[in-house]
């Protein structure tokens, strides 16, 4: 019998086996010694040669494998992705003639509308359909993959009444592609997907919002409990307004950008969305004003690679246009020196940390400044880590407004000794505005961590290996000091254009290219090549110089 060498990554070991053996049979395997694999909750998937694999995967040659459970980012998105899978076949089953639609991701899960030929409760489709997922998990039907034909793929495709996957098809160029299969459905889903239904024991479905279904998502540091949703109206609404943005100009999912670009409607794409953006930042001056002029300070927060500092400066020309006096402070400038700053269990420092800000400093120049007095403000030196005084001042008098930025603008910690009714908070964010089709989402983090690696590309210096690898580091961060205080903005932006997608294609390709694979972060390089696959490129050419684009590409008017 032929055997083959593999290294569990896992346990650190290396293995003669049957040649063909699958990783499903290897993973039963080390469970039977005793649990060997040093994972909490059962494997959905692994990395072979740090490439995502479902459990189906046969070996034939010599590989590194990695098994993952919930807790791996692969094995939490193979596991939503075939929770999708199981609430389209439970929708299919029930309502045959009705049409799911998983609108956008939302804090805890993903809110979704189900259209039917007829009006029906609401909270009855809910039981119905949760009722039919639930049959279906403890049927424990294996997930199953099939490579086919392009042409073959459409046709089951058009056969099963998916119009929106069949327009996105029918602008792909490879001759093959890999269908998605449970009991008789077939979709093509956008991850590899978890061995069979028996593995989604933690989810609920439920009625949301006025016209919707939410589908609850577990945390996967505490699997076996959903966890408690924050209320988010705001947010919400955000992503409904950008959503009828999307259908207004007829991009709602990637089929439909492609379908722009190829007719040549790319410009117009971009002087419209440049327009929308460019309203909302007047909208949002407008409220400040309304205030009578009891505001003396904005307060611009969101997460990484969000728009902030282009905001900071569209906002402000809005604000002077209205007769304020606008000055502007970046909290990137009250660091502390990097003796003082905070560090993670892994010895790196924690600049995501409001601990890693100069508080007690901010607040005296805050302080200062409102009482009319003449601060001299820091400069924060980024190569020597240190704040630095170079006789930089500002004065503030009873028509100036204030725009200070940045992550934990929001925090009250962070502005305690300021009074309420002098702030205005303005809260930004990407939130994608279209989706791959139906079923398959595109989540923002996605579209920040594209921005992101062009970013640090084009200005830091960083390749895409490095902007992936601390990827993880930055969500914790806006985890713990940035989402919990979103909602209490006065104000939310979306910063997210309907184009960039097309745009950030052209320079985040290379770059992820690049990563090598004899890292974890492969995987992930891999997931956003095979996204950005599906996505025609735009060119640069008709983006304004005042485009929060520019903050990410170059080419900006504004000084950073």
């Amino acid at each position: 019998m032929n055997t083959v060498e593999i290294v569990i990554e896992n346990t650190h070991e290396r293995r003669q086996v049957t040649q063909g053996i699958s990783l499903a049979q290897l993973a039963q395997d080390y469970y039977l010694e005793l649990g060997r694999l040093p994972l909490r909750f059962p494997v959905l998937g692994a990395l072979v040669n740090n490439e995502v694999e479902d459990l189906h995967y046969c070996v034939f040659r010599p590989k590194v494998v990695r098994f993952f459970d919930v807790n791996h980012p692969q094995g939490l998105r193979m596991y939503q992705t075939s929770l999708i899978f199981l609430l389209y076949k439970a929708v299919r089953d029930q309502y045959p003639q009705g049409h799911l639609r998983v609108r956008h991701s939302i804090q805890g899960g993903f809110y979704c509308t189900i259209d039917l030929p007829e009006p029906e409760d609401r909270i009855a489709v809910a039981r119905t359909v949760r009722d039919r997922m639930i049959e279906l998990q403890h049927q424990d039907l294996p997930f199953e993959s099939k490579t086919m034909l392009l042409d073959d793929a459409k046709l089951l495709v058009r056969e099963s009444g998916n119009s929106e996957t069949l327009k996105l098809m029918e602008t792909l160029s490879q001759l093959y592609v890999a269908m998605d299969y449970l009991d008789g459905a077939v979709q093509k889903m956008s991850s590899k997907l978890v061995p069979s239904t028996g593995c989604l024991t933690s989810w609920d479905f439920r009625t949301y919002a006025d016209e919707g279904f939410l589908l609850h998502l577990p945390d996967p540091q505490h699997f076996e409990k959903l966890p408690i949703l924050p209320d988010t109206p705001k947010l919400f609404s955000i992503f409904s307004e950008h959503k009828r943005w999307a259908d207004l100009l007829h991009v709602p999912t990637i089929a439909d950008l492609n379908r722009a670009v190829r007719q040549n409607h790319e410009n117009q794409l971009i002087h419209v969305s440049e327009a929308l953006h460019e309203k909302k930042y007047a909208e949002i001056a407008d409220l400040i004003h309304q205030r009578g002029g009891q505001v003396r300070m904005v307060l611009l927060a969101g997460p990484s690679s969000s728009g902030k500092t282009t905001s900071c400066r569209r906002l402000s020309v809005q604000l002077s246009v209205l007769g304020f006096d606008v000055q502007q402070l970046s909290l990137d400038d009250f660091f502390v020196s990097r003796d003082r700053t905070p560090k993670l269990p892994n010895g790196e420092y924690d600049f995501e940390s409001i601990d890693a800000l100069d508080i007690p400093l901010l607040n005296d120049c805050l302080m200062r400044l409102f009482h009319g007095e003449r601060v001299e403000v820091p400069t924060f030196d980024f190569v020597k880590g240190v704040p630095s005084f170079d006789g930089k001042t500002m004065q503030m008098d009873a028509n100036s407004l204030l725009v200070v930025e940045g992550i934990h603008a929001l925090n009250p910690k962070l502005t305690a000794l300021i009074p309420d009714e002098l702030k205005f908070k303005v809260y930004v964010s990407a939130l994608t505005q279209i989706a791959i089709d139906d079923l398959n989402s595109i989540h923002s983090s996605e579209n920040r961590m594209l921005r992101r690696i062009v970013r640090d590309n084009n200005f830091r210096g960083w390749d895409a290996y490095h902007t992936l690898h601390h990827w993880a580091e930055v969500r914790r961060g806006e985890e713990k000091n940035i989402f919990p205080f979103q909602e209490k903005a006065d104000v939310m932006f979306n910063s997210a254009l309907l184009y960039e997608l097309g745009v950030l294609k052209t320079f985040a390709e290379p770059q992820l290219k690049k990563v090598p694979q004899n890292c974890e972060e492969y995987a992930e390089a891999q997931h956003l090549l095979n996204f950005l696959d599906l996505i025609d490129p735009i060119s640069t050419k008709a983006i304004p110089p005042t485009s929060i684009m520019r903050e990410f590409l170059g080419g900006s008017s504004f000084n950073y």
